[in-house]
């Protein structure tokens, strides 16, 4: 493909994507950073580079596109995004790169082409890159460097071409001979078997060299090439001889790898211009002998040396001080990865007393004896020691009593069991002490009561269940405590005493079962993180006492993961007085109801994570986020939120960053989203989204706006996995006002130029026509009311669930047993099963000759009763038919009716019964006579001809007509068989 028709290409993949103007991005993730726009498009199983930076804008400065399926790059690929800085192609499959590929990015400064399969590059594909100064072609299949492939690069610094096949050094070193500014070339695992080269020389810039992992055999290359290094690595070349170094200056060396070759260090130092003091002699083949004869010729040489490397040999030291023939050390001392099996106090530092830090690191020590009565050497000057990834089971008391000064100590990773109560005694200057990973099972009052001065203590990954009282009494200045991953059940009540300073506590993956009220008391002015995630915090009610409410300074607040069930419940009142806190994690805790003010206190925070921290739907109350008015981040992923409202994120001004990641909600509403108004950037990946009507304004608000960024946009599929959600159809959703305008006003001038017409032609013709009809309708009626004569029931009762208990003790005995013959219908009774409730209540109404309301303050309220009374009304005024009778059991102010049309109408119309109350003189002669009342009126026809008299007034009598209306509700409940 020429390059002419690859940019018509991408040009036609822009057009189709400037179609859509909405903040969004097919294969890329913005990420805001006020240094420039970062770009990460990764893990996307697309192969076109093209269509993974189409849509990106023009501002782009870094741009990451790994772990993608890309295996070429065709010209003029990045030609629209002129400003990138900083561009990553790393992990991806690379094979070709053409050579106007980084045409135009005349301000790139760094490359990363490393782990592909690039086996070839044009001399010209760095053409237009003059500002680079970062390259990496780490891991590729590159045999052999074009000549002039780096011509372009004047400003390159650093280099790397490690992980290939390069065989040609003399190619290599021509092809950066011009880069006066490249300061370090890495070209370690090739397959370089010299440094032969012609004419060409490393440029005087170069100072670091790595040419480690190679097949080297000899340097090969002029004294003088290598007069302008200072690091040079040549380590893990096997076959690399001493002979090799004759005659080369290294003077200018600082530091020199060996390890690994076929070097001989005494005899290397005898032929070389190297400071010895600058030779690393990290895996050089020394052992005790080895390395007394190496000491003396190094004391020979100089007087004393900062570090001595002495790592991953086969030194075992004796009782016999082989270091004394060293000349001074006044640095370090690293013997890291021998075969040191005891310390014996350090003895073979008897001669070296300035030492400063010491690395007995990966060695077979198996335990720390006591030195305070072996009259072991006083180290001083020595400030850090490392005995970390030994076999060190137990640290006797006193056992650091020859080393007073050391301010950092690393006994990690070790499987210490038993730390004696003195063994820390003496490091009163001890600033950190790293026991993590060991099997220490008990801390004690006076474990670390020297330590005054102790910062840092890390005991994570042990095995303490118990923190006993006054374990920290003395660690005042303590300002980070790591007890993660232990199985502390418990703190006794002063366990937390005397860290004062206190400003990390890490105490995650322990067995707590609640959150300690000492740690409010002790903290209440310093902690500002407090990690209590994976524990055993349950809570099964709400009323509780808030643990934090004295940690004012708290920032940083961890309690996801909680074992094996969850926090089950969030106290309503468990996160008060966290006023200063910026950051809360809620992950995995199956929570099931959030309470509207649980995070009322919150005022300052910033983050707040709740992914899978909730068990199935949840539905979030309205003002849950009320306060967080300064929240920036919220992740909501995988709760089962179903809506998203004003009322819920309404006040989260701030907002800038919202995840919703699988969840079921299956609309959005726009207007909710509209009141954060600092949205940058929303995730709604994996949520069911509806490609209907209901969702068309979120489409467009997707498509339109310029400034929240909708992760995946362009990949978010309709549950129906056919289309897209950002272009699904909408125009049936639209409503085109221009036509119905043009039809309601075609019909009003319809009308208003034909009807006087019609009134002046066929006036008589339509009257003629209007009785007849009326007469046919009132025949049809006619038949209509002789059907309803012969109806199913009596009476259909309309009564409210609660007040059932008189409807089926006093009402239906008296209706119709006790010698009465009335047929009642009743909800429970005589509904259709599978029928719906309205079309039940129709069929009841107008199968009825009567319909009796019992009225009470329960009915008032009820939905379904409103429904029935409407209906029988309807019978009353418009069908003329005295069908409704109105029962009252209990005494209704005329405020509670006024406010209800029909029922006003109704007994304004309408006598009614009052039902006899306990009140009355005589009760049972009362209930007799609203009985016989009853039963007269279900016997009436049904033809209303007058307004119905007065009855006689009792208790038990008909009251008058002025009482009350109803509100409508949704409680009552009808029981279908």
């Amino acid at each position: 493909m020429t390059s002419r028709t690859q940019l018509l290409s991408v040009t036609v993949v822009l057009g189709a994507f400037q179609l859509i103007s909405g903040y969004s991005f097919k294969n890329c993730i913005e990420h805001s950073s006020p240094k420039g726009r970062y770009f990460n498009c990764i893990h996307r199983n697309v192969n076109n580079i093209s269509a993974i930076i189409a849509d990106l804008p023009k501002s782009a400065t870094n741009l990451t596109i790994c772990s993608t399926a890309v295996v070429d790059i065709p010209s003029n690929s990045f030609a629209n995004l002129s400003m990138l800085q900083f561009l990553r192609l790393d992990h991806n499959h690379l094979r070709i790169i053409s050579e106007a590929a980084f045409q135009n990015l005349h301000q790139l400064k760094s490359l990363n082409l490393s782990f592909n399969y690039l086996s070839e590059l044009s001399s010209s594909v760095f053409k237009d890159l003059h500002n680079l100064t970062f390259l990496s072609l780490t891991n590729n299949n590159l045999k052999l460097l074009p000549g002039g492939i780096f011509v372009s690069l004047i400003n390159l610094e650093t280099l790397l071409i490690r992980q290939n096949f390069l065989s040609d050094f003399s190619g290599i070193a021509e092809s950066v001979s011009h880069l006066t500014n490249l300061t370090q070339l890495d070209l370690c695992f090739n397959s370089l078997t010299s440094l032969s080269h012609t004419n060409a020389s490393l440029p005087k810039s170069l100072t670091i060299l790595y040419i480690c992992r190679n097949n080297l055999s000899t340097l090969g290359c002029r004294p003088s090439f290598l007069r302008f290094i200072k690091v040079f690595d040549l380590s893990y070349n096997a076959r690399l001889p001493t002979a090799a170094f004759q005659g080369v200056d290294l003077g200018q060396i600082n530091y020199l790898r060996l390890r690994s070759t076929s070097v001989k260090v005494v005899e290397f130092l005898n032929i070389s211009n190297i400071n010895a003091r600058h030779v690393d002699f990290t895996g050089t083949g020394l052992n005790n002998n080895r390395l007394q004869e190496l000491c003396k010729m190094l004391k020979n040489k100089v007087k004393q040396i900062t570090n001595l490397h002495l790592g991953s040999n086969q030194i075992g030291f004796t009782m016999t001080s082989i270091l004394s023939h060293c000349p001074t050390i006044k640095g370090g001392l690293d013997l890291s990865r021998n075969k040191l099996k005891k310390m014996n106090c350090m003895k073979f530092l008897e001669q070296q007393t300035k030492v400063k830090s010491f690395n007995a690191e990966h060695n077979h020590l198996t335990s720390l004896p006591t030195c305070k009565t072996k009259g072991g050497v006083r180290l001083n000057y020595l400030e850090e020691v490392s005995f970390r990834y030994n076999r060190i089971l137990s640290v006797d008391s006193n056992a650091f009593y020859h080393m007073p000064k050391i301010t950092t100590l690393k006994l990690n990773i070790n499987i210490i069991a038993f730390l004696g109560r003195e063994a820390l005694k003496g490091l009163k200057k001890l600033n950190t002490l790293r026991l993590d990973n060991n099997l220490l099972t008990d801390l004690f009052n006076d474990t670390f009561e020297d330590n005054a001065n102790l910062q840092t203590l890390n005991l994570r990954n042990n095995r303490i269940s118990v923190i006993f009282n006054g374990t920290f009494r003395r660690l005042t200045k303590l300002t980070t405590l790591d007890l993660g991953g232990n199985k502390i059940t418990h703190f006794d009540p002063s366990g937390l005493d005397g860290l004062t300073s206190l400003s990390k506590l890490y105490l995650d993956g322990n067995n707590l079962k609640e959150i300690e009220t000492s740690i409010s008391h002790v903290f209440q002015n310093t902690l500002t993180v407090l990690d209590l995630e994976g524990n055993q915090i349950r809570y099964l009610n709400g009323n509780i006492g808030s643990p934090f409410i004295n940690m004012s300074k708290l920032s940083d607040l961890k309690l996801g993961w909680q074992r094996p069930y969850g926090l089950t419940i969030l106290p309503r009142t468990l996160l008060r007085g966290l006023h200063s806190l910026k950051s809360l994690y809620l992950t995995n805790n199956n929570i099931y109801q959030l309470a509207p003010d649980t995070f009322d206190d919150l005022t300052a925070l910033r983050f707040l994570t709740l992914d899978n921290c909730c068990v199935g739907v949840v539905d979030l109350k309205p003002g849950v986020f009320k306060n967080l008015r300064n929240l920036t981040r919220l992740t909501v992923e995988n709760m089962g939120i179903q809506d998203i409202s004003g009322e819920v994120f309404g006040n989260l001004t701030q907002l800038r960053k919202l995840q919703l990641n699988h969840n079921v909600m299956q609309s959005i509403r726009v207007d909710a989203l509209r009141k954060l108004p600092k949205l940058q950037y929303l995730d709604i990946r994996n949520v069911p989204l509806a490609c209907t009507c209901r969702n068309s304004f979120l489409q467009n608000w997707t498509q339109t706006n310029l400034k929240v960024q909708v992760v995946y946009l362009y990949n978010l599929l309709c549950p129906d996995q056919k289309q897209s959600f950002y272009n699904f159809d909408t125009k049936v959703c639209k409503t085109d006002l221009g036509k119905n305008l043009f039809f309601i006003t075609a019909t009003v001038i319809f009308l208003f130029t034909f009807t006087p017409l019609f009134y002046v032609k066929l006036y008589w013709k339509v009257k003629y026509s209007y009785y007849v009809f009326r007469c046919w309708f009132n025949e049809q009626w006619r038949k209509l009311r002789e059907e309803e004569e012969n109806c199913k029931y009596d009476a259909f009762i309309s009564y409210n669930s609660s007040d059932e208990w008189w409807v089926m003790d006093q009402l239906l005995p008296n209706l119709e047993g006790n010698g009465s013959s009335f047929k009642l219908c009743l909800h429970h009774r005589d509904f259709e099963p599978g029928r719906y409730i309205v079309d039940n209540i129709v069929s009841a109404v107008y199968s009825s000759r009567k319909t009796i309301c019992v009225m009470s303050k329960n009915f008032l309220q009820s939905e379904w009763c409103s429904l029935e009374i409407q209906l029988a009304s309807y019978r009353l005024f418009d069908e003329h038919r005295d069908v409704l009778l109105l029962v009252f059991l209990e005494p209704i102010s005329e405020r509670q009716v006024s406010v209800y049309h029909h029922m006003r109408k109704v007994m304004l119309r309408k006598t009614y019964l009052q039902w006899p109350g306990s009140d009355c003189t005589n009760p049972g002669q009362a209930q007799d006579l609203f009985w016989n009342q009853l039963r007269r009126a279900m016997k009436t026809a049904s033809r209303l001809e007058a307004d119905d008299s007065d009855q006689t007034q009792d208790c038990a009598t008909i009251e008058s007509k002025e009482n009350e209306h109803f509100v409508t509700s949704d409680e009552t409940v009808y029981l279908i068989p």
